[in-house]
């Protein structure tokens, strides 16, 4: 049988059209009227005034704590529980990440060990970046409280919630700014790219700036500032655009393999899902489960090794930043939390394009392997 992937690219038809138009437009280079269209459309579904189109969902980070204003020295608190890229775009900027914890009920940043850390009365934090983890929005309306207290900038990452919702309101919509990722393993992809979202006009046009280079206006090549090479090409906004169109069919498929997986996987002692907490509705984007050894009789690795035996592949849920070589000597508010998930958890196969036939060959690994 063929391998199964985690969250591949789930493409077709409509985006061959999408990037024949665009050829046939004559717009090659990173700019054009799918830029510009891609970027009104992915403001709206974000719930937002303004877009900026770009490279990857890290040089939306990265334009964003330039545009918060994070210089070197800064410390910016950032949660622990994430892909590295989210911590990488502080030290970009010369910063130090600081992490908070996951709590338990969520998997997201723990607002009451962010105010915390807030509350420290001998240090002052530049900017707060908060991941929503898995397709799940964190609890911005605590987060975005304390925040507005200390008088923090925050920034959301969104990379793996775009579709999401938080009380009605989409991912994307949190903080002074917030940045999607369009890499190949996401919910739609432009095979690379990202987008930084904003309702703030100078915002957003100071990151279009940057990302190109920060040229100057003349009729040569005029540079007063460091800028950079982030801009997306039109052709993979034209990508992006059908990929976009798709996003609620996607969003449901997801959330169909996760009660699936849910349903089919309850019957064995030891095995609990990341919970999608009242205030919100998660894309899962990836589904994750805990895997507890003395009830299972197996270990997360276990598990994970006779899957890939049989050409399917799962990932244990993310490292915590602060047991990563890079960062072992940052600070961390916490960390036991994203400890015990990183040790126990483990993601599933959870593409739109992943067929009922298997996600039931997925169900019936597992059942082989904790039943023995």
């Amino acid at each position: 049988m063929a391998r199964m992937y985690l969250s591949p690219p789930d493409v077709g038809q409509a985006e061959a059209e999408a990037l024949q138009r665009a050829l046939e437009g004559g717009w090659v280079a990173p700019l054009g009227p799918e830029v510009d269209s891609f970027e009104e459309e992915l403001a709206r579904v974000s719930g937002r005034r303004f877009a900026c189109a770009l490279s990857s969902g890290t040089a939306a980070l990265h334009l964003a704590l330039i545009n918060a204003g994070v210089e070197a020295g800064d410390e910016v608190l950032v949660s622990n529980l994430t892909f590295a890229a989210t911590a990488n775009a502080v030290r970009y900027v010369n910063a130090k990440p600081v992490f908070v914890d996951s709590d338990e009920a969520t998997w997201n940043m723990d607002p009451l060990l962010l105010a915390e850390a807030l509350d420290e009365s001998d240090r002052r934090y530049k900017a707060v970046v908060v991941v929503d983890l898995y397709g799940q929005c964190a609890d911005y309306e605590r987060i975005e409280s304390v925040c507005a207290a200390a008088g923090t900038t925050l920034i959301s990452d969104a990379a793996e919630s775009l579709g999401a919702r938080y009380r009605g309101q989409p991912a994307g919509a949190f903080g002074e700014s917030a940045i999607l990722s369009f890499n190949g393993n996401k919910i739609i992809t432009t095979s690379g790219g990202g987008a930084l979202v904003t309702n703030d006009e100078a915002v957003v046009k100071h990151a279009r700036f940057l990302a190109t280079q920060a040229r100057d206006p003349a009729p040569h090549y005029e540079h007063s500032q460091l800028g950079y090479n982030y801009r997306l090409s039109n052709l993979l906004a034209a990508l992006g655009r059908a990929q976009l169109a798709d996003l609620g069919r996607r969003v449901d498929r997801r959330r169909e393999h996760n009660q699936f997986y849910r349903r089919s996987l309850e019957g064995l002692g030891g095995i609990t899902f990341m919970p999608e907490a009242p205030s919100c509705r998660s894309t899962f984007w990836l589904t994750a489960l805990l895997i507890d050894p003395d009830q299972t009789g197996v270990t997360r690795e276990d598990l994970r090794l006779h899957l890939e035996t049989l050409d399917i592949e799962a990932r244990p849920v993310w490292k915590p930043m602060h047991l990563q070589p890079l960062y072992r000597e940052s600070r961390v508010f916490g960390g036991k939390v994203a400890e015990k998930l990183f040790d126990l958890g483990l993601c599933l196969p959870s593409g739109s394009n992943l067929s009922d036939q298997d996600r039931s060959r997925v169900v019936a690994a597992i059942h082989e392997r904790v039943r023995g």
